[in-house]
C-alpha cells in the first residue's frame, strides 16, 4: 500500500530530481537562463551556445517524468528505470554546429511548479511554448530554425506545444504516450492484474484538481495540426508501458513525416531510452536534414 501511494503521489506531483552535473562536464561552455513558461510559471535551465557569429539553428531537448534538464538518474524513483544522459547528444549537435536549450519541466528540476497536477502535456505545452518564445529574443538565434528532442512525456510536450508556436521545423519523439494506456500498462505491471482498478480514482483527482485529465490527454491530436513540421517517431520495440500502436496512431495522423516509426530493439520502456545517448549520430543526422 506504501509504494502504492508513492507512486500515485509521484503520478500527481512528479518529484524533484537534483542539478547535480552541467554541460561542462562534456567540455560545453553554458549560460544558466531563466524564462517564464506562456502561462507565466517560471522556468529555468541551460543555453548551450553554438560556436561562431552570427543566429543559429537551436535544438529545444524536453525530458521526461521525474527527470530534469539532464536526463534521468537511475534508482532514485520506487521503478524499474536506468540512466538516461542527455549530454552526449548535447555535445554531439553542439559540434555539429547546433546551439542547445535544456530545461526543466516544471514541477521538476529547479522550476516553478505551477497549479494543477501533472499533466504530461496539456499544461507542460506553455512551458514548451515558452522556451521557443524565450529563444526567439535571442540575437544568436535563428528564431526560424527552431527543433525540438523531446524524449518520453517530453515528446509529448513537443507535441503539444509546437502548433502553438509555429515555425518549429522538426521534432524528433522518442517514446510519447497516451497517459491513460501508460497508466493501465504501467498498473498492470506494477501491481497485477488489479493494478489498473486500483488506479482508476486518479481521473476524479484530476477533475477536483481543475487539471486536464489522462481521458482528455492525446498526442496524437495536436500533432494533426503540425503543418510545416517535419516529425520522426521512436518507439522501443520491448516497452512494456507505452505501445507501439499508439505510436503509430500519432505518425498516422502527422501531416509531415521523416519516414515510418523507428521501431528501436529494446526490453523494456527505459531500454528503449537507450536511443537518445547511444543514436546521437542519427539524431544529428536528423536535424543536419530538417532543421
Amino acid at each position: 500500500m506504501r509504494r502504492l501511494l508513492k507512486l500515485t503521489k509521484l503520478m500527481l506531483f512528479s518529484r524533484r530530481e537534483p542539478v547535480s552535473r552541467t554541460p561542462a562536464e562534456v567540455g560545453l561552455d553554458y549560460e544558466p537562463v531563466a524564462f517564464g513558461a506562456s502561462d507565466g510559471v517560471g522556468i529555468k535551465g541551460w543555453f548551450i551556445p553554438a560556436d561562431g557569429d552570427g543566429p543559429k539553428p537551436t535544438v529545444v531537448f524536453v525530458h521526461g517524468w521525474m527527470w530534469n534538464r539532464l536526463g534521468n538518474v537511475a534508482g532514485r524513483a520506487p521503478i524499474d528505470d536506468r540512466d538516461v544522459d542527455f549530454l552526449p547528444a548535447t555535445k554531439a549537435l553542439h559540434d555539429a554546429g547546433y546551439s542547445v536549450l535544456l530545461y526543466d519541466i516544471r514541477k521538476h528540476g529547479e522550476s516553478e511548479s505551477g497549479k494543477g497536477l501533472l499533466s504530461f502535456g496539456p499544461l507542460e505545452k506553455y512551458d514548451f511554448i515558452g522556451a521557443v518564445n524565450y529563444l526567439r529574443t535571442r540575437e544568436d538565434v535563428d528564431g526560424e530554425r527552431i527543433g525540438s528532442l523531446g524524449i518520453s512525456m517530453g515528446g509529448t510536450i513537443a507535441l503539444y506545444g509546437a502548433p502553438e508556436c509555429q515555425p518549429i521545423k522538426s521534432i524528433l519523439a522518442v517514446q510519447p504516450a497516451k497517459v491513460t494506456t501508460f497508466n493501465y500498462n504501467f498498473a498492470l505491471d506494477q501491481f497485477g492484474p488489479f493494478g489498473p482498478a486500483i488506479v482508476s480514482p486518479i481521473e476524479l483527482l484530476y477533475r477536483i484538481a481543475k487539471t486536464p485529465p489522462p481521458s482528455a490527454q492525446d498526442p496524437g491530436a495536436p500533432a494533426k495540426h503540425l503543418n510545416g513540421t517535419i516529425v520522426k517517431y521512436v518507439q522501443g520495440t520491448g516497452d512494456r508501458w507505452g505501445t507501439m500502436v499508439d505510436v503509430l496512431a500519432f505518425a498516422e495522423g502527422t501531416p509531415t513525416l521523416d519516414g515510418p516509426v523507428v521501431h528501436y530493439p529494446s526490453s523494456g520502456r527505459y531500454d528503449g531510452y537507450r536511443y537518445v545517448s547511444a543514436e546521437t549520430e542519427e539524431i544529428v543526422d536528423f536535424f543536419q536534414r530538417t532543421l
